[in-house]
């Protein structure tokens, strides 16, 4: 299944009636393999997807990979839904639960985050309020982890970064959704 596939079904999801998010489980490293098999039973899923930054053998990959490591949304009507049937899904884990009844997400939490993505492909964004001169973190790219100045945004999504390296400032541009701020 490709990874473009972030909601099985429609960008946005509309919830109809007495539906609801519900947060499920899934194996490690099986969060695709779950929506899958979920979807050939019918149900929406969601797993929001960041871009994250890998290093092996020296060489550094950008990949599409859970905001949220082993956990995917799912929507659900308890009254006309045969959810118990997600828990013995393959890939899934567990489906959140109190006194064995699905906990609902509460409400605005995954349409935030869906809205955040601006289509099923890309990442939700996470730099809110980012201003000139505030500290930022880079969160993906070659330059992961490095802190540095916000020094200019553009309407285009790219900013200008100063870093502090080998001994100096070095200005680097890089897209606005590999950045956050920094805590």
């Amino acid at each position: 299944m490709a990874l473009a596939t972030l909601v099985s079904g429609k960008k946005h999801l509309p919830l109809k009636g007495s539906e609801r998010w519900f947060l499920v489980q899934s194996q490690p490293r099986n969060e695709l393999r779950a929506q899958m098999h979920l979807s050939m039973q019918g149900f929406r899923t969601y797993i929001p997807l960041i871009l994250k930054t890998t290093q092996h053998a020296r060489q550094f990959r950008t990949i599409r990979a859970p905001l949220f490591p082993r956990y995917l949304f799912i929507i659900l009507d308890l009254g006309r839904d045969r959810w118990l049937s997600v828990r013995s899904t393959v890939g899934v884990a567990s489906l959140f639960t109190c006194d064995d009844r699905p906990v609902a997400v509460p409400l605005g939490i995954v349409e935030a985050l869906l809205e955040r993505s601006n289509d099923a492909t890309t990442a939700p964004c996470v730099d809110d309020g980012l201003k000139n001169g505030q500290a930022i973190r880079i969160i993906s790219g070659a330059f992961a982890a490095n802190v540095g100045i916000l020094e200019r945004l553009d309407e285009n999504g790219r900013v200008q970064v100063l870093l502090d390296m080998m001994g100096g400032t070095v200005r680097v541009n890089i897209d606005r959704f590999r950045l956050a701020a920094a805590s």
